[in-house]
């Protein structure tokens, strides 16, 4: 069975996208930015090594959004990140079970090669996470299924959320940081502007 990676997608909705980025740059450019950085990662990602889905928010979105065409999608469940992350990594669905990845569309740098280290370092270790310049991760994966207590009792959006998620699993792999691109700071370090 392929290994299935999971990109968590949000329309590219005027003021719902990128509102941090949003309130350093006004709603439009922070609109067309969040497009381009999500098709860069839609585009960068995929391969025939492994299964590409789209998990999208809102619902309503499925098979609307010119970008996710030809891409398998699925809904989000509602919430924060905790439910969000144990649908995916439920072993129930596309993905059944085996080795999960789940990447969002913040950092544009991620490329093919970042993925299929993932995956590679699954064979070994229990968990992999791809840490993220501000304390998060760009990266989760783990072999489904995975309880979804895993996802309790994290710090989300905060300098300790990588910290949180490493200590439910022990020994991890950890693969190159990135910068997430939230705000004008790490939008002109992407070079996306």
């Amino acid at each position: 069975m392929k290994p299935t990676l999971y990109i968590m997608a949000k329309a590219p909705v005027m003021g719902k996208a990128k509102t941090r980025l949003a309130a350093d740059i006004g709603v439009v450019h922070a609109k067309r930015i969040y497009r381009q950085m999500m098709s860069q990662i839609i585009r960068n990602v995929q391969d025939p090594r492994w299964e590409t889905v789209l998990a999208v928010t809102p619902p309503s979105a499925l098979g609307q959004v010119p970008e996710w065409d030809g891409t398998p999608q699925i809904p989000q469940v509602s919430g924060s990140l905790s439910p969000r992350l144990a649908q995916v990594f439920s072993g129930q669905g596309i993905s059944g079970r085996g080795l999960t990845a789940v990447i969002g569309t913040d950092c544009p740098q991620v490329t093919a090669s970042d993925i299929a280290a993932a995956f590679q370092a699954l064979k070994s270790s229990p968990a992999v996470f791809g840490p993220a310049s501000d304390g998060g991760f760009w990266l989760m994966g783990a072999r489904a299924p995975l309880r979804p207590e895993t996802f309790d009792d994290i710090r989300w959006s905060h300098a300790e959320t990588l910290s949180d998620m490493r200590a439910k699993f022990g020994s991890v792999a950890v693969l190159r940081t990135l910068t997430d691109v939230d705000d004008l700071a790490a939008l002109k370090q992407s070079k996306l502007t």
